[in-house]
């Protein structure tokens, strides 16, 4: 897992100003750098794209000339530029999992995302419909965040954090997590205990509680504590 880095400015690891008193952080991590590579950033069809295009030249350069040194040197020409795009995109995944902290805590999920510009986003668990896990062979994967249909967040602020193709209803998404099982155990028990202490909760409190508002997802704990 990329090691998470904490800001000057962060009174805690990843999290813009203290919890709540009686809120605890269960869980914190980033996105691994191989999978997010392989999954958000298709780093692997990238590589075979560029492949197919260089040997397309090559062939193409070789039916003209018959010359392998023509041939290899059009292939050279080009090998460069197609190296430093994938620098370029080895740079940007690595700049995600380096700025990127997600933050379980008892009472909500927290996402510190952005490379240039940071966003922190607020989500109390009462503000989830569902959550969907899901697991690479190599133990990663990713756990999306459904939000009820009135709420929505913008797809390009949650990039790459937002599951795949979900456009008019973005959901933020943990991405490329190593042992995301265990993360959606820890998950799945957090927001289990909360619906718990809900249902026992007076009805004001559970209808303040179910009151968020898309706004609140970029806002402070306080002003959306629950």
């Amino acid at each position: 897992m990329s090691r998470i880095v904490k800001k000057a400015d962060e009174p805690i690891q990843g999290l813009p100003e203290p919890l709540p008193p009686g809120e605890e952080i269960l869980w914190q991590g980033a996105p691994s750098l191989k999978p997010l590579l392989r999954t958000a950033f298709h780093a692997h069809a990238l590589l075979a794209y560029f492949g197919v295009l260089l040997a397309l030249r090559g062939a193409s350069v070789w039916e003209q000339t018959q010359s392998a040194l023509a041939t290899s040197l059009a292939v050279i020409w080009l090998a460069p530029l197609f190296l430093l795009a994938l620098a370029m995109v080895f740079a940007m995944a690595w700049l995600t999992a380096r700025t990127t902290v997600y933050t379980i805590t008892t009472r909500r999920v927290v996402m510190r995302i952005g490379v240039v510009l940071d966003l922190t986003l607020n989500l109390p668990f009462e503000a989830l419909d569902a959550i969907d896990l899901k697991a690479a062979k190599d133990g990663s994967g990713d756990i999306s965040l459904r939000l009820p249909a009135r709420n929505k967040i913008a797809y390009l602020h949650l990039w790459p954090h937002a599951r795949p193709w979900r456009l008019r209803q973005p959901e933020p998404m943990f991405r490329a997590v190593a042992d995301v099982a265990a993360v959606g155990q820890t998950l799945a028990a957090a927001v289990g205990a909360v619906s718990a202490t809900q249902q026992h909760a007076p009805k004001d409190e559970r209808k303040a509680a179910a009151s968020f508002e898309p706004g609140h997802a970029f806002s402070t704990f306080h002003e959306a504590a629950l």
